[in-house]
């Protein structure tokens, strides 16, 4: 007797057309996604298209919003890429509800509204922050350069310039002067009915780089010239070291020292609390010293509070920084020194500092105590993972697009995509979505978990609309069910 097995018909009709709806999951990312962004206020995206009645209608500007987070969410962040995705993959699909925008559309898109998108990170995160019980709290601070959509190769130093720029001339004059003295053999060669007058493709060519390079000798007396502004010396003599490099792919990029080699980059600041909720910015300064307060102000613009303590490496420690958060009022345990890894703080010494300590002398005393390396030690457990998450887990390494307004734009919806994940991972590790606390009380400080620390066996409190329960960890579920996805709890009722 033949096996039996389940019908399999690949070429059968469907009588009736398939609902989106169920074709993925309840509790899938692209319908948690799709709920963020329709809470989001998105009349910033939809005022550049109400008062335009010419030519057909365009893509609704809400679908685009959901594939664009959720392509990033996805891992992927080439518009030609997203393109594929929406004629292939399934959860794209339901989210465009079977739109299919070119590559072009998708990446003018992104480009025309960054700074609405934005704009969403920071609704986004204030979701979170008036969720219920989340205060800011302690923020870690930490840096890491993300390669431009440039080469290192494409950049020329101010001494290269001068070298070229002079070459350049002798080979035009000397060009000019055999295009002179050749006039009847260019007559010949470009017929009786021209001029003669038409620059040979070699002679454009050089007058061509010749512009560029006095353009970006130009760009960088300028930037030498604001330097020395900022710095409080007259502006006029400032000229450019030999060194000074310029991009021509993306002039705003610089040459940063990266892990292991020098790279054409940016630098990427995060800013995360204990509940894992990113603040961001993007500066063109390999030094971070100069970004400590620049970033507590963004923290305070994006989270509407001031971070009660703060920790960052010794990148960012200066007599100035530290001024700022005694001004602030800002518990600072900012790193002294670099330390190797699994490299231990010295004890504390005994007795009171010496007269005339300064700032950075105190705070290397502070993080000796036991208190102060305790709370130092945590800064690489809660920033540190974010930027081995992004650039590892989800493959970010690298902008796509140039100039620092667009990375910028770029780099708020990398974070604010990381951001959505962490609060998806939060509704839906414990089954229902909901508020998880964990009941054990002084073993976490007070606060409330991260899902991932949560064990079998740990009494959890789960809250939810209509209900709460009270149990450990594995319970819930059976207790409460799923959690329907018209439940708009998933997006913001957490305790972070």
């Amino acid at each position: 007797m033949p096996k039996t097995y389940r019908p399999y018909q690949p070429e059968q009709a469907l009588l009736l057309p398939p609902s989106l709806q169920d074709w993925l999951p309840e509790d899938h990312l692209a319908y948690f996604v799709s709920d963020v962004v329709d809470q989001a206020d998105r009349s910033a995206i939809e005022a550049v298209y109400e008062d335009e009645e010419r030519g057909q209608p365009p893509y609704h500007p809400l679908m685009m919003t959901k594939v664009l987070v959720y392509a990033y969410c996805a891992r992927v962040f080439s518009s030609r890429k997203i393109q594929k995705q929406l004629a292939e993959d399934v959860a794209f699909r339901v989210l465009a509800a079977g739109h299919q925008p070119d590559f072009r559309t998708i990446s003018d898109f992104r480009k025309m509204h960054l700074a609405a998108l934005e704009g969403l990170f920071e609704q986004v995160l204030r979701m979170a922050l008036a969720a219920g019980a989340m205060k800011l709290g302690r923020v870690a601070l930490d840096s890491s350069k993300i390669q431009a959509n440039a080469s290192k190769h494409k950049a020329m130093s101010y001494g290269r310039m001068k070298e070229q720029e002079r070459q350049l001339r002798a080979e035009v004059k000397q060009l000019l002067a055999q295009a002179e003295a050749l006039d009847e053999e260019e007559d010949a060669r470009y017929g009786k009915d021209r001029s003669g007058e038409e620059l040979p493709v070699e002679l454009r060519r050089r007058e061509t780089r010749l512009k560029r390079i006095r353009e970006a000798q130009r760009a960088l007396e300028q930037r030498a010239r604001q330097e020395a502004a900022a710095a409080g010396r007259p502006a006029e003599p400032a000229v450019p070291k030999d060194s000074a490099q310029y991009n021509f792919t993306d002039p705003e990029s610089r040459i940063m020292k990266g892990p292991d080699r020098y790279v054409q980059a940016y630098s990427a600041q995060v800013a995360v609390g204990v509940a894992a909720h990113r603040r961001s910015s993007v500066t063109q300064q390999a030094n971070d010293k100069e970004q400590l307060q620049p970033m507590v102000g963004t923290i305070r613009q994006q989270a509407g509070q001031k971070p009660q303590q703060l920790s960052a490496d010794n990148g960012y420690c200066s007599e100035e920084n530290l001024a700022y958060l005694g001004r602030r009022r800002i518990d600072g345990y900012i790193a002294t020194e670099k330390q190797k890894h699994g490299q231990r703080p010295a004890p504390c010494k005994r007795g009171p500092l010496p007269k005339g300590a300064t700032r950075v002398d105190r705070m290397r005393r502070k993080l000796q105590t036991k208190v102060g390396a305790a709370i130092s030690a945590l800064r690489k457990g809660i920033v540190e993972p974010v930027f081995g998450q992004i650039k590892q887990g989800r493959g970010f390494r690298q902008f796509l697009l140039r100039g620092l307004e667009k990375v910028k734009g770029e780099w708020a919806l990398v974070c604010l995509t990381h951001n959505i994940l962490k609060m998806y991972r939060i509704c839906y590790r414990v089954e229902g979505g909901g508020m998880v606390e964990r009941m054990r009380g002084q073993t976490n400080g007070g606060r409330s978990p991260d899902p991932s620390e949560l064990m079998d066996g740990d009494r959890v409190r789960f809250d939810r609309p209509g209900g709460a329960f009270n149990g450990t960890v594995g319970t819930v579920p059976a207790a409460l069910g799923q959690a329907p996805r018209n439940d708009k709890c998933g997006v913001c009722s957490f305790t972070g």
